[in-house]
């Protein structure tokens, strides 16, 4: 399946996240890694050990940036320092694209540093979708938005998720970082059927996936990143690759994380379920 304009990375196959407990290990062992992920946060500094180690990774590895903090779905506009600050690590990484989150987390200039749902309206679809297209003129460098996963609704939305997220991105003219652990973890929260989900995103615009595991309790499954992927979402991630084709994929890892070489052998699982060439028709 030839690449669109959004997946223009098919060569990227299958990264994982930078994190400081293994900065050791990558440093001297030199690991083949396709790909690493950094949250762009992390390194929007001026100096210091982040920048340094970020440097040497450099040397070596192809990097991508993820944010967690633009807060496309907040009332306020963008804020221009943090705008400025993330241009200057996208021209010394040199990323290809950028992703950060559908999501909302910042009221009169305070951080919850959270993620938090929106409301899936239209017009909170306008408002998200212009200020990715301001982020994206800024930025001069491709974005692509990030599902979250989410454990409450609201009473004032008129569509459904994936509706919203289509609309969004159609209006931004951006691409979509597909988390299918995301959608599975919702869908166990909100009783709908994930491959729905797959089935209403507008898949040519997926530029990225990420894979993860996650934590289940008793009145509902929280996105905890400690865990490795179980069967279910590979088999999301598998049917998202059918129709998308081969796609840069990254696993998240982030709480209670083992050793680098069990980070990077779960990764490569998903070799498995990319069946390149192939597509599955909606339904």
């Amino acid at each position: 399946m030839p690449a669109n304009r959004f997946n223009g990375f098919t060569e990227y196959g299958i990264g994982i996240g930078l994190r400081v407990a293994h900065y050791g290990h990558i440093l001297s062992r030199k690991p083949v890694v396709d790909w690493f992920e950094i949250i762009s946060e992390n390194f929007m500094v001026d100096g210091g050990r982040p920048l340094h180690v970020l440097d040497q990774i450099l040397e070596q590895y192809r990097v991508v940036q993820h944010g967690v903090s633009m807060y496309f779905g907040s009332a306020e506009p963008l804020n221009r320092e943090h705008l400025k600050r993330l241009k200057r690590l996208i021209k010394r990484t040199g990323t290809p694209w950028l992703s950060d989150h559908l999501c909302w987390g910042s009221v009169d200039g305070r951080y919850t540093h959270d993620l938090l749902p929106m409301p899936y309206t239209f017009a909170a679809a306008k408002t998200t979708a212009r200020k990715i297209r301001q982020a994206q003129d800024f930025l001069e460098v491709p974005i692509a938005v990030e599902n979250v996963s989410s454990y409450a609704e609201f009473h004032a939305s008129e569509m459904s998720e994936w509706e919203f997220l289509s609309e969004v991105v159609e209006r931004a003219d951006c691409g979509i970082l597909l988390d299918v652990n995301n959608i599975y973890v919702s869908s166990r929260n909100h009783d709908f059927d994930p491959v729905d989900y797959l089935n209403g995103v507008p898949i040519e615009r997926v530029a990225q996936i990420h894979i993860a595991g996650h934590s289940q309790y008793r009145k509902y499954v929280l996105d905890t990143h400690d865990h490795p992927v179980i069967d279910p979402v590979w088999k999301l991630y598998a049917r998202a690759t059918a129709l998308a084709g081969p796609t840069a994929t990254l696993l998240e890892w982030d709480a209670q994380i083992p050793s680098f070489k069990e980070v990077h052998r779960e990764a490569l699982k998903a070799k498995r379920f990319i069946q390149p060439g192939r597509e599955v028709a909606r339904v």
